[in-house]
Order: C-alpha cells, then sequence, then structure tokens
C-alpha cells in the first residue's frame, strides 16, 4: 500500500507542477505579452490547465480504468465542478491580494496556486478518482 501511495502522489506532484507551469506560462503571456486584464488572463490559464490536468490525473495519476460514455461523462463533470470552485477561489483570492491588500501578480499567483494544488489533490483523490 506505501509504494501505491508514494507513487501516485509523486506523479500527482510532477502532474502537479506542470499543469501550474502551464497555468503562470498561459498567465503571463496573456497578460504581459498581449497585455490582457488579470481576470481574464487568469481565466483563460484555467481553462487551459483544467484540461491537461484532467488528462494527466486520469490516465496517469489516479489510472481511472473508467472508459465508458456514461462513467467518463460522470468522472469529466465532476472534474469540472470541482475545479470550478477552486476556479473562483483563485481568481476570488487573486482579486482580493492584487485590488485590496495590493500585492504583486506574481506572487499573487504563485501564492493562490499553492493553495489550489493541495484543495485539487483532496477533492480528486476523495471524490473524483477514487477506487471503489
Amino acid at each position: 500500500m506505501r509504494n501505491f501511495i508514494s507513487r501516485e502522489l509523486f506523479w500527482y506532484i510532477v502532474m502537479g507542477i506542470l499543469t501550474t507551469l502551464i497555468n503562470f506560462v498561459t498567465f503571463y503571456l496573456l497578460l504581459y505579452w498581449w497585455k490582457f486584464d488579470f481576470k481574464i488572463a487568469t481565466s483563460i490559464a484555467w481553462i487551459v490547465s483544467v484540461l491537461f490536468a484532467y488528462i494527466t490525473n486520469k490516465i496517469i495519476v489516479f489510472k481511472s480504468k473508467t472508459f465508458n460514455f456514461g462513467g467518463m461523462l460522470k468522472e469529466l463533470l465532476s472534474f469540472y465542478s470541482f475545479r470550478l470552485l477552486s476556479y473562483f477561489i483563485d481568481i476570488g483570492l487573486m482579486i482580493v491580494l492584487i485590488n485590496y491588500l495590493h500585492m504583486n501578480e506574481s506572487y499573487s499567483k504563485i501564492l493562490v496556486n499553492i493553495l489550489i494544488i493541495v484543495i485539487n489533490y483532496i477533492i480528486s483523490k476523495v471524490y473524483i478518482f477514487k477506487r471503489v
């Protein structure tokens, strides 16, 4: 059992780092290169990174064996529903940290993403890709 937990956690961390990297790169490109508002940049970065996260969490991290249409649809809807919750936490905290606490966008993004990674792991493990 220990090897299973270690393998899963290892891959979650690796895929989480890649997902976060995709989120950051998308955010920074939109914010600094194309001069999008930080709220729009955060939203688009979320969409791109959640798609990557679903695929990697399903196949690599939790090794979900659900491949029938109904099961995958339920899994996908659960994943996006919970990630939508994490999106609202993300955008809400970004607004508070930047607009009200006048924190730097980069520091805010890093701080918020650390919290989001922890929340998403717990939700994915317990609710979305749980082994039956």
